[in-house]
């Protein structure tokens, strides 16, 4: 993970994490069933019918680890490049295990919200002190609290999304490879290689995780990818003309989770149910209920954050197009989608 990392080293860094996440993916099913670790069809916001594992989560974890820090010693700046992977790591590594406790022994949702922001306070404090925020505004405070409401809100958004059989696996590779190319293209190669890190290791897991889905990633899997993408996104430095176009790129590529999110939250809080009690009003569950198969379901929400992922590429792509016309007919469709899925039944 040199400042300048070839196309064949970033294959073999995708394939090793493909490679490796689908062999651990069915040896930590094994353990979940023997340990019984399930996520059991007791709640009626359950969409499964039979108990489906956990721990799916534990072998993404790991094979982005290992295949990171693998990678690490054999690149020309070891120690610098040691720091920067854990710096991004480290936080989501600890997010992860407290997912997987939860996994275990499901926690209380405000001890989920205290270990994401303090994940998001930590993130921010390395991200000022390394002068390394993609597109910082030039006040700390606000840059700080950015980040924050940043890690904790993309957190809660993947972990909401995990809702469908490989719909949050499958959108995180759609974000991961169009988050590499961005990354690449502006010349933040740690920042690419290990997003397409990313990649490689959700598309193994989809393997396992596709409709019929034999195994879940769990709170584990959610939270950690949702720190790491976060981190990643948010240190992603855009080459775009206008401000509001560099804060736009990170939100269309994870646009999907956060209209999920926000139609989730939005319908809770107009029934007055708690935004954190589970239900059958994310995207997913609307698409269904409309008669939409399970399958073609998470094919659209592919191709919906593709679509996202597009605007991002063109806005920082310096084409003959006004960036602004771009965030604003990003945002306008993002609207009309949300408006469309809240005028749907919510359960």
């Amino acid at each position: 993970m040199t400042t300048s990392i070839t196309h064949w080293q970033n294959f073999l860094l995708f394939i090793s994490a493909f490679l490796l996440v689908g062999a651990l993916t069915p040896l930590m099913r094994r353990i979940a069933i023997s340990k019984g670790i399930l996520d059991r069809p007791i709640s009626a916001h359950k969409s499964h019918s039979y108990p489906i594992p956990y721990l799916g989560g534990v072998a993404i974890i790991f094979g982005i680890s290992i295949v990171t820090y693998v990678a690490i010693p054999f690149t020309s700046l070891p120690i610098k490049n040691f720091w920067l992977a854990t710096s991004l790591i480290g936080p989501a590594l600890a997010m992860g295990l407290i997912g997987l406790w939860d996994d275990i022994k499901n926690l209380h949702p405000l001890l989920r919200f205290i270990g994401q922001t303090i994940s998001g306070v930590v993130v921010a404090v390395i991200l000022i002190l390394s002068s390394s925020f993609g597109s910082p505004t030039g006040s700390i405070s606000i840059d700080v609290f950015i980040t924050v409401l940043w890690i904790v809100g993309i957190c809660n958004s993947i972990n909401f999304f995990d809702n469908l059989d490989g719909g949050a696996a499958g959108t995180i590779v759609v974000s991961s490879i169009a988050l590499t190319y961005l990354a690449i293209s502006n010349g933040q190669a740690l920042i690419g290689s290990l997003a397409l890190v990313v990649a490689g290791a959700c598309l193994g897991f989809l393997i396992w995780n596709k409709s019929p889905a034999r195994i879940y990633m769990g709170d584990a899997g959610a939270l950690f990818l949702g720190v790491l993408i976060a981190t990643l996104t948010i240190r992603l430095r855009p080459d775009a003309e206008y401000v509001v176009a560099s804060f736009a790129i990170p939100v269309l590529l994870l646009a999907v989770p956060i209209l999920d999110t926000s139609v989730a939250i939005i319908s809770r809080l107009r029934r007055s149910v708690s935004p954190f009690q589970g239900g059958k009003d994310h995207l997913s569950h609307r698409l269904i209920r409309a008669g939409v198969p399970r399958k073609i379901t998470a094919l659209l929400l592919w191709s919906l954050s593709s679509f996202f992922a597009l605007l991002a590429i063109l806005i920082n792509s310096n084409i003959p197009i006004n960036e602004f016309m771009l965030v604003v007919f990003g945002c306008v469709t993002w609207l009309g989608l949300l408006a469309r899925f809240l005028s749907t039944a919510d359960e």
